[in-house]
């Protein structure tokens, strides 16, 4: 048996890495108020319908949705925000605090061809800010973004691109105005572009397609359509990203595929030059919430794919195993044991039980091999003396000392 195409399993020997990531982000978020939440991974179908957008390359052609036993139209979740925004109204957590401070971490599904860092089934880290409309807001997040990649030492390997779309009117008198530009050239644009011009065309100038690069250079461009206010919302986080040092880079054609975004658009990408190098992508999106059947409510948020993310940091984050390994003579008469065990369990010791039952000599050879520092010997004469052999395995040196005297030995190992 084999698993599914677009789906992997995630290793004992992987999960280590995955566990540091959530360690950061735990970290720096929880200083920032930031507080975790896990939704469900199957949702009711109208959720991603009315929040993604009908048009959606997501809606159309990536999602995993399925008739339940009781008829219920139901879909694994592509993407964490709509679901967030269901959660925040389903509880009402508005009403316990004006700014929700919000991230999660999980599993999403979309159909889509499995590259490398591009499953079916991917995870991502993503947050949410949700209460305020104000230009610091975004600020934060974007921030928070960049403190994540800088602690798992992506630094100089990455860029910020960011555009302000505007509102919901200012969007819809450009998208006339697009469209008009494009039906003059409509037999030249690729396949994709065409298909998009009455039903998704922002999306057109997000095309790789080079010919239709070529025709959106003379297009009209979005950000003379903007109103002061939303010229102003975008200024202030550009001024505020220049003061924190934060690269940028202002990308007009920036509108990510997404039908609730407004005002800031952002995505960080990579300096790979591949079609799959973007890591993290988001935005706000102040109508979301109100068109899932809450009240206004501004919120802006990010996502970062961890699959991309782990590629990125492959070689900065080093695993080392410190793991303590108890080797013994025969298990079935080591009554002390259990009490050399109670000893690292006080001090937080990580340590391996040999359940193997073979010679001491195969059991330390495997020590050796797991590359643990230390290993514990219980042969015939430590059980009889109630003693320990300890093993430093880089070095060869060992020493025997009483198991009374186990707590001294490993409080002077944490000093030196």
């Amino acid at each position: 048996m084999q698993p599914l195409r677009g789906t992997k399993d995630i290793l004992p020997k992987e999960i280590q890495k995955w566990q540091q990531i959530y360690n950061i982000a735990n970290n720096i978020l929880s200083i920032h108020n930031y507080q975790e939440i896990r939704t469900p991974i199957i949702e009711n179908t109208e959720l991603f319908k009315r929040s993604i957008g009908n048009f959606t390359d997501i809606v159309n052609k990536e999602m995993y949705s399925f008739n339940d036993q009781g008829a219920r139209n139901i879909t694994l979740r592509p993407e964490g925000t709509a679901s967030i925004a269901r959660s925040l109204i389903t509880n009402k957590l508005y009403t316990e605090k004006t700014v929700n401070r919000l991230w999660y971490l999980g599993p999403m599904f979309r159909y889509e061809r499995p590259q490398k860092g591009r499953q079916r089934q991917f995870h991502q880290l993503g947050i949410e800010c949700i209460g305020s409309n104000m230009p610091m807001a975004d600020i934060e997040v974007i921030k928070l973004a960049n403190d994540i990649l800088q602690q798992i030492e992506c630094k100089e390997r990455y860029l910020l691109e960011i555009n302000s779309i505007g509102n919901i009117e200012e969007r819809e008198i450009y998208q006339f105005q697009l469209i008009e530009y494009l039906k003059k050239y409509e037999s030249e644009l690729d396949i994709e572009s065409k298909n998009r011009i009455n039903k998704n065309t922002l999306r057109i100038l997000d095309s790789k397609n080079s010919k239709t690069q070529e025709i959106l250079k003379t297009a009209p461009k979005l950000k003379t359509y903007l109103s002061k206010t939303s010229l102003k919302h975008f200024d202030t986080i550009c001024e505020h990203l220049t003061y924190l040092k934060i690269k940028y880079k202002i990308n007009n054609y920036l509108v990510r595929g997404l039908d609730y975004y407004n005002y800031t658009a952002f995505e960080i990408k990579t300096n790979n030059v591949s079609q799959q190098n973007t890591i993290c992508g988001g935005g706000r999106y102040d109508n979301l919430i109100k068109q899932l059947g809450g009240p206004k409510i501004p919120a802006v948020g990010w996502a970062i794919g961890l699959e991309r993310l782990l590629i990125l940091m492959q070689n900065n984050l080093k695993i080392e195993t410190n793991t303590i390994y108890i080797t013994v003579e025969n298990l079935n008469k080591v009554s002390i044991l259990w009490d050399i065990i109670d000893i690292l369990k006080e001090y937080e010791l990580q340590f391996e039980l040999d359940l193997s039952n073979n010679s001491l000599t195969k059991q330390i050879k495997r020590a050796h091999q797991l590359k643990s520092k230390i290993c514990l010997i219980l042969g015939e004469n430590e059980i009889k003396n109630k003693s320990i052999t300890i093993k430093w395995l880089n070095t060869g040196t060992q020493q025997n000392i009483k198991l009374s005297s186990l707590r001294k030995y490993i409080e002077y190992l944490k000093k030196i």
